[in-house]
């Protein structure tokens, strides 16, 4: 996650957040970011930005609390001009951003603009259409957040701001209510679930809860415990076994608002939480996993079908890279075929079948229409889609072989009649069965890491989200046309090819008319190129404008 908060530090918030809960309800966001790997950055703003911080690579809780220390050191200013908070937090997010994470940018205000002389509001509103529009092309979700607490807030300006973004909008009369926002602004972005675990009244003794950590694939567990006032914790693991709070695995932070524990692969089984608040004190806990899980699904074998065709769908979790291994994942996911029509835009959606071996179900085709169909997952703490897919009903051909599977994946010139005399040569001669076998084995040799593809319109400028394409569904070789879903714009892509190279290399063949760039110099690929972990390539593509970059990574 890439995360910038744009924090409205305008005086009016004196009165509607006189205990600045807004400042510890932004830090509340930041402990419950991942220990490790999530960038954040903060903006301060009136009609003007007061303060802010670059993005922040969280490395270690360190920069969690580099993070939390700028936000305690806000001072307020007059005015206010969503315009200027929303166009500086895009600067930040785009400076800094890692294009293999996911952005988002959470804007918390109070109310209505309040402009200084010579500012009017057309010059405002233009801004933030643009800024909005930027964002909404560049797939950056705007959360909004409003506290009404003087009854003068623009929420019709919020929920646009955040409904063309893809995103939420929030209002509030208290200020006491924004931890909790914050918590599922956090927990919506990243596809995961707030689960209420339970509401207690404070009775100056430990009340004890229980905390059930369902698989091995939680990475974090982050329990939130919102009261107002501190709370003393315990905390024992499946075995019985009291746990020290802190310790290496657990992370225990609080402020006046809330208290956060994290749990750092938590053991599956049962937690118990101990809890001891002040008299009467309300306490609510809420818990979020951190999931280490992926949703992806198996290559089409075609994207030409005909009406009336049975389109076979599968799809697995993936954990570290790698198809997740436990069978309990997929006892209790509910799995959903989402089929849109691209003609008339209606959107079906049909159950699959989730079993230990994975997802799977299938959907017949019923007209000559284009669809994209992706496949979506959901377990009581988390929800995962697919990238979506792209297929067409209205060609004349059914569908194919798949173009990795069987002697025509394996090198030129190998086809079935090589095969056989291959097959023969084995029965004839001992060393003609050992190169055959050889290049049988190079034919099918296995791909590691995956692919970054982003495609970038040449005459607007846009361009696409960062899609994450998978090589280990892939032996012998892949074409970058089925990387790019065999999407029929880039049907000249098909004539460039990548094989495993050496030291899980790859090696890229151009047989194309595409102009291929590493460094800002033109790569001849015509007789093969050795790409490495980190490469970057850009791809000028000769039928339509669009340029293609490709990053490998492990």
């Amino acid at each position: 996650m890439d995360a910038v908060l744009a924090v409205d530090v305008s005086t009016s918030m004196n009165e509607s957040d006189v205990n600045k809960v807004s400042f510890e309800a932004v830090k509340l966001f930041v402990d419950m970011a991942s220990v490790q790997g999530d960038k954040i950055g903060v903006v301060a703003y009136t009609d003007r930005i007061m303060r802010e911080k670059a993005m922040l690579l969280m490395k270690d809780a360190s920069d969690k609390q580099s993070v939390k220390t700028f936000i305690d050191q806000l001072d307020r200013g007059p005015y206010t001009d969503l315009a200027v908070g929303v166009n500086e937090a895009l600067k930040v997010l785009e400076n800094g951003a890692d294009p293999a994470h996911t952005p988002v940018v959470v804007l918390l205000t109070d109310g209505n603009n309040s402009l200084p002389a010579g500012r009017t509001q057309e010059q405002s509103d233009k801004e933030l259409a643009g800024a909005v529009e930027r964002a909404k092309t560049e797939g950056i979700p705007i959360y909004t957040i409003g506290l009404n607490a003087d009854g003068q807030l623009n929420q019709s300006a919020l929920e646009r701001i955040a409904g063309e973004t893809d995103a939420k909008s929030f209002v509030t009369s208290s200020a006491d209510d924004l931890p909790a926002i914050l918590s599922e602004i956090y927990a919506r972005h990243l596809k995961l679930k707030v689960l209420p675990i339970q509401e207690l009244n404070g009775s100056g003794a430990f009340q004890e809860v229980a905390l059930d950590i369902p698989n091995a694939s939680v990475k974090e567990a982050n329990i939130s415990i919102m009261s107002g006032s501190p709370v003393e914790l315990k905390l024992s693991d499946p075995k019985g076994t009291e746990v020290p709070v802190p310790s290496d695995k657990i992370l225990f932070s609080s402020s006046r608002a809330y208290s956060l524990l994290k749990i750092l692969q938590p053991a599956q089984g049962t937690w118990k939480l101990q809890v001891k608040g002040a008299p009467k004190d309300k306490i609510k806990i809420n818990l979020i996993y951190n999931y280490d899980l992926k949703l992806q699904m198996e290559p089409l074998p075609t994207q030409t079908w005909k009406v009336g065709d049975d389109v076979a769908v599968q799809a697995y979790l993936e954990s570290g890279g790698r198809k997740a291994g436990d069978a309990d994942l997929y006892k209790s996911l509910k799995a959903t075929l989402i089929v849109k029509d691209l003609q008339t835009g209606r959107t079906e959606e049909k159950p699959l079948v989730s079993s230990a071996q994975g997802i799977a179900g299938s959907y017949k085709l019923p007209e000559a229409h284009e669809y994209e169909l992706k496949v979506r997952a959901e377990d009581a703490g988390y929800i995962r889609e697919t990238d979506p897919v792209k297929l067409s009903a209205a060609g004349a051909a059914g569908r194919a072989p798949s173009p990795q599977s069987g002697p025509e994946a394996a090198e030129p010139g190998l086809g079935a009649g090589a095969w056989a005399a291959i097959a023969a040569g084995v029965l004839a001669a001992a060393a003609a069965g050992l190169y055959g076998l050889a290049l049988w084995h190079k034919a099918n040799k296995g791909f590691v890491g995956q692919m970054v593809i982003e495609v970038r319109d040449e005459d607007t400028g846009e361009r696409t989200t960062p899609q994450y394409r998978k090589l280990d569904a892939f032996k012998g070789k892949v074409t970058l046309h089925q990387l790019l879903q065999l999407a029929p714009e880039f049907a000249e892509t098909k004539d460039m090819t990548f094989r495993p190279g050496p030291n899980d290399s790859l090696l890229l063949y151009n047989g194309s008319a595409c102009v291929i760039e590493k460094g800002g110099r033109v790569l001849d690929a015509a007789g093969g190129k050795e790409l490495r972990a980190g490469d970057r390539i850009r791809i000028m593509l000769s039928g339509v404008h669009r340029s293609v970059t490709l990053e490998y990574i492990k």
